[in-house]
C-alpha cells in the first residue's frame, strides 16, 4: 500500500523528504552546532552525499526518490529564482544602481580568475580545461554551460561543478559569520555582495541564516551573476585566456 502510494505521488514525496531533511538540519544546526554552520549548509551536504548513492540520475535513481528528478530539474529551478526574485522591493535595486552592476562584473572576473589559478596549480594548461574550471569557480552552472560551449570533456566539466559546490558550501557557512563585520545588514549591501559571490544557492542559505529579508535582494543579483558569467565565460573570457596561453 505504501509502495502504491509513494509511486503515484513522487513529487509530493520528493517534498517531504526535503522537508524532513531541512527540518533536521536546521534542528541540528540549533540544538548542536548553536548557529555556528547554518541548517541549509547542512542540508546541502547531506543531499550531496545522497546524490552519491545514485547513479547518472542521482538520488531520483533509488527506490521511492523519483519525484526528485522532477523537484530537482530545471523548471522548479528556474521557478524558484523567479519566485525568489518577486520578493525584491524596486526601489531599493534603484538605490544600488551604479555600484550593484559594477559589483555583477567584479565578481564575474575575479571567481573567474581565482578558479584559473586554481586550475593551473592543479596541472591544466590547455585553454578550454582552463575556461571550464574557471567558469565553475563563478557557479556551478556557468561552469557546465562554458564547457559544453567550449567541448570540454566530462572531467573538465565534473571539476568544474565541484569548483562551483565547494563555493556554495563556504558561501552558505561563512556569510552569517562575517555578515557584521562587512556590513551585510541591509537591501543595497546585500545586493552588492549577490553580485561579488554570484553563486544563488550560497548566497540565498548564507543571507537566510543572516536576515531572512535580506534573501531577495542577495538572489536577485546573484541571478544576473549566473546569466553575466554565461554570456561571458565561453565567449570573451576563452579568447583572451586562449591568447595567453598561445
Amino acid at each position: 500500500m505504501i509502495e502504491n502510494i509513494v509511486n503515484a505521488n513522487g513529487l509530493i514525496f520528493a517534498f517531504f523528504i526535503v522537508g524532513v531533511i531541512m527540518y533536521l538540519s536546521y534542528l541540528f544546526s540549533k540544538k548542536i552546532l548553536n548557529n555556528m554552520i547554518p541548517g541549509a549548509a547542512i542540508a546541502i551536504i547531506i543531499a550531496l552525499i545522497l546524490a552519491f548513492m545514485g547513479e547518472d540520475k542521482g538520488v531520483s535513481n533509488l527506490p521511492y526518490m523519483g519525484g526528485m528528478a522532477i523537484l530537482g530539474g530545471s523548471m522548479l529551478r528556474d521557478f524558484s529564482v523567479v519566485a525568489t526574485a518577486m520578493g525584491v522591493d524596486i526601489s531599493k535595486i534603484k538605490q544600488a544602481g551604479f555600484s550593484g552592476i559594477l559589483s555583477l562584473f567584479i565578481g564575474v572576473s575575479f571567481s573567474f580568475s581565482l578558479g584559473v589559478i586554481v586550475a593551473l596549480l592543479m596541472g591544466y594548461s590547455d585553454p578550454i580545461s582552463l575556461t571550464t574550471i574557471g567558469a565553475g569557480a563563478c557557479t556551478y552552472i556557468v561552469g557546465p554551460v562554458t564547457g559544453s560551449a567550449l567541448g570540454a570533456s566530462s572531467e573538465i566539466i565534473a571539476l568544474s561543478v565541484a569548483t562551483g559546490v565547494v563555493k556554495v558550501i563556504v558561501t552558505s557557512i561563512c556569510t552569517p559569520l562575517v555578515a557584521t563585520k562587512i556590513g551585510l545588514n541591509n537591501p543595497n549591501s546585500a545586493m552588492i555582495f549577490g553580485g561579488l559571490i554570484g553563486t544563488t544557492s550560497g548566497v540565498a542559505a548564507g543571507l537566510a541564516a543572516t536576515d531572512e529579508k535580506l534573501v531577495p535582494y542577495g538572489a536577485l543579483t546573484a541571478t544576473f551573476f549566473t546569466g553575466l558569467g554565461c554570456l561571458m565565460c565561453p565567449s570573451i573570457f576563452y579568447f583572451i585566456i586562449n591568447a595567453l596561453v598561445s
